[in-house]
């Protein structure tokens, strides 16, 4: 397995990573669509994958690709803010065959060392209350948890 920096050619790729990794327990647009149905004719794989779109286009140099014989099987994107110092890591995913078995970590760790690179002084990163996986990786990772949150949302119709 090698980490390496995101080429343009790996877009449609990692979205496709995205929607394969992104489960009922891990999306809040998979929430919202359970709840109220699709918005304006989109489903929440339309909707996350313009989150992927968003954090290549913020950040390309900051997000990292995982390969397994030159194939891409995972990817994590980070976002830096020189002012505050902080590092954030808005996605991470990794294709179900290949989980569990140091890859997310490897990326984890990818992130967090360009994070050092770049002088930030905090990295965060976040995940759902009903993602038990989450909750037991990033702690293992080193992150400490701060705060929870709740999302709602309401019909305008």
């Amino acid at each position: 397995m090698t980490i390496r920096t995101y080429r343009e050619s790996d877009r449609e790729t990692l979205k496709d990573i995205t929607i394969a990794c992104f489960g009922p327990n891990s999306s809040i647009d998979q929430n919202i669509e359970r709840q109220f149905g699709l918005t304006n004719g989109k489903d929440w794989t339309w909707r996350k994958q313009r989150q992927i779109d968003a954090d290549i286009d913020a950040n390309p140099s900051g997000l990292f690709v995982a390969e397994i014989d030159d194939v891409p099987v995972g990817y994590i994107s980070t976002c830096i803010d020189h002012e505050t110092k902080i590092g954030s890591i808005p996605n991470l995913a990794v294709l179900p065959d290949h989980q569990q078995g140091g890859i997310g970590r490897a990326l984890v760790e990818r992130a967090l060392a360009s994070f050092r690179e770049q002088g930030m002084e905090l990295a965060r990163i976040e995940t759902l209350a009903s993602n038990a996986v989450g909750q037991q990786f990033y702690p293992s990772c080193g992150f400490t948890e701060v705060a929870r949150q709740i999302h709602y949302a309401m019909t305008m119709v």
